[in-house]
């Protein structure tokens, strides 16, 4: 199988269509862990009349209603992902309403003698913690800066007002098939997997995964990646699944803003450090970061980071939000 390098329109990150995804280093963080038994729900987080606040200038498509089904449909999934040798993988997806556990993915080498000697890694991709695995206060920056970068990614004219986030539900240029070689995720024949949704999910081998996130099936993405712009809860579902999921060499996004990421001496090496900045490094690195401080799609992200705190009537006066000197991945 082949990766496929970053590309940028309009600011957005294509993501890698390989998707294989790497043991983040975890520890304790100044974040505190909220128990299940007392997370706040999103709703608790974030009213109607918020959200309509936050983005007046919204298509239609991108509703309250189906973001906050997104999140709780999505959040009764949780994913194992192991790992043998370098690339040999299984994914077990567990809904958590039955506690039934399905292999979603194994790879054809899984069961090879060679791949069995190797040692095994794992991570559990939990959709449940999503804006709710810590603090009010944490979980309140991590929806900050997930819609910071959902609106610069679905923007469209309105400098210095950021009040025109969601307002595109695919890319401009439809033309472009984004087909790449996967054996896991092959395209189907005629189909076209452009940017589409909130985080303008790209690639068969994107739409393949997220698809048996969500459905634990992968064909429902792949014969139907068009789903992502009529249905909004699918929509909203996607760009949840690429910001809680870690991906090759870079932890998850989620994991960024929750305090859970501790960098590695390469990271350190290359000026990554916890905090927004560390977000767009992840989703546009390629594009925005490592250029200095004078970059306009970072310096967007950051302003609706800003803004949206405001909003949410929070504060993060050391959100260490520049990429300007974080080498990309």
């Amino acid at each position: 199988m082949k990766s496929i390098p970053f590309i940028l329109r309009s600011g957005l990150i294509l993501l890698n269509s390989f998707l294989l995804f790497s043991v983040s280093c975890y520890s304790n963080s100044n974040a505190q862990s909220v128990s299940p038994a007392h997370k706040t729900e999103i709703s608790g987080l974030l009213s109607e009349k918020q959200f309509n606040d936050l983005f007046p200038m919204r298509d239609k498509f991108y509703t309250y209603t189906a973001f906050i089904r997104a999140v709780k449909e999505l959040g009764l999934i949780k994913v194992k992902v192991v790992r043998r040798a370098v690339s040999v993988y299984q994914f077990t997806r567990t809904d958590k309403r039955t506690g039934k556990a399905v292999i979603i993915r194994q790879d054809e080498d899984w069961n090879e003698d060679w791949a069995k000697k190797k040692p095994d890694s794992s991570y559990v991709i939990d959709f449940g913690n999503f804006c709710s695995e810590k603090d009010i206060t944490t979980n309140k920056k991590e929806l900050a800066a997930f819609f910071a970068n959902i609106a610069h990614e679905t923007r469209h004219g309105e400098d210095g007002k950021y009040n025109d986030g969601l307002m595109f539900i695919h890319e401009n240029n439809t033309s472009l098939p984004y087909v790449a070689p996967n054996d896991v995720y092959p395209a189907v024949a005629g189909k076209k997997y452009y940017g589409r949704g909130p985080m303008q999910l790209s690639y068969n081998g994107n739409y393949g995964y997220a698809s048996d996130c969500i459905f634990g099936d992968k064909a429902v993405l792949l014969n139907n990646p068009g789903l992502v712009e009529t249905d909004p809860v699918v929509a909203f579902e996607t760009a949840i699944y690429f910001w809680m999921t870690p991906q090759t060499y870079k932890p998850s996004a989620h994991d960024v803003m929750a305090g859970k990421w501790v960098p590695k001496a390469t990271d350190k090496a290359a000026g990554r450090t916890p905090g927004f900045g560390m977000t767009i490094n992840i989703i546009n690195g390629q594009v925005e970061c490592g250029k200095g401080n004078n970059v306009y799609g970072m310096n967007n992200r950051i302003a609706f980071y800003q803004y949206f705190l405001k909003k949410l009537g929070v504060s993060d006066p050391n959100c260490a939000c520049s990429c300007g000197n974080m080498k990309s991945y």
